[in-house]
Formats: C-alpha cells, structure tokens, sequence
C-alpha cells in the first residue's frame, strides 16, 4: 500500500515509511549543546500557542522535556518577556506557572495594537507572536 504526499502528487511513499517519524520531545534535544553553560534559544527546549482576547495576549509556552521546567521558570520572567514585547507596546505581564503540566501561561497586555478589530497590523490575533518568544535566548548552565 502506497501514500501519495501533497506536495509532490508523483512520488509515492509506503505507508510503514510514513509512521517513522521523530517524536516531538526528541526534537529539541535533535542537536546536542556542545557545551552545556551557554545560551541557547528557547525553541530548543520548548515549544509556544498564541491566542487573543481583545488587546490581550495569551502565550501558552511549554517545556519539551519536564526536567527542563525549572530553568524555564528561571529564565523565562515576567520581566524578560515585558521588555521582549515592549516595543510592542506592551504594558504588564502575568505569567502562571502550570508545572502539573510543565507549562506556562502569559497574558500581555496591549500588545495586539488594539486587537483583530482595531489594528491595522497583519497578525491581529497576535498567532505569530509565539516564534518572537521562542526566539528569546536562555541560560542552560
């Protein structure tokens, strides 16, 4: 049995090939740290969803690997995660720790510009702002 992909309607894959796929908590350890005290960017050990309601944004931001969740609630601050929006316009931030779920929720506000209905921005419900928080370098030693 034979699959055909999207994006190129002649080439045939076996379905068994198709299944072989990275799991999603290996991807960010795909490239090893030569050297374990250094800054790294934080796509590497996490991953990010955006949402919007009104002018406010909620970044939901959650960590690969559970053992990484402590060095994220020490690197990824209130106040690093401001000034990374503020020329945004954002005004505050709130983050709420989630370490059940090794996870975090900010909510920023102001940023959205006035938000999908107000602004004249392409992104007004703020869905690409999480690649500029996974953007944000922290500190792994």
């Amino acid at each position: 049995m034979s699959a055909v992909l999207p994006q190129d309607p002649f080439r045939s894959v076996p379905l068994q090939d198709l299944s072989r796929s990275v799991p999603l908590q290996d991807l960010s350890r795909s490239v090893p740290l030569q050297d374990p005290s250094r800054s790294v960017p934080l796509h590497r050990l996490a991953h990010a969803r955006a949402g919007d309601k009104g002018n406010r944004l909620n970044l939901s931001l959650i960590a690969h690997r559970a053992e990484d969740w402590p060095l994220l609630a020490r690197e990824v601050t209130e106040a690093r995660v401001l000034a990374l929006f503020a020329h945004r316009g954002a005004t505050a931030v709130r983050r709420y720790d989630l370490p059940a779920l090794g996870a975090f929720n900010f909510v920023i506000e102001d940023v959205l510009q006035g938000g999908v209905n107000g602004a004249l921005n392409l992104d007004g419900h703020g869905k690409s702002l999480s690649f500029l928080l996974l953007g944000m370098t922290v500190e792994v030693a």
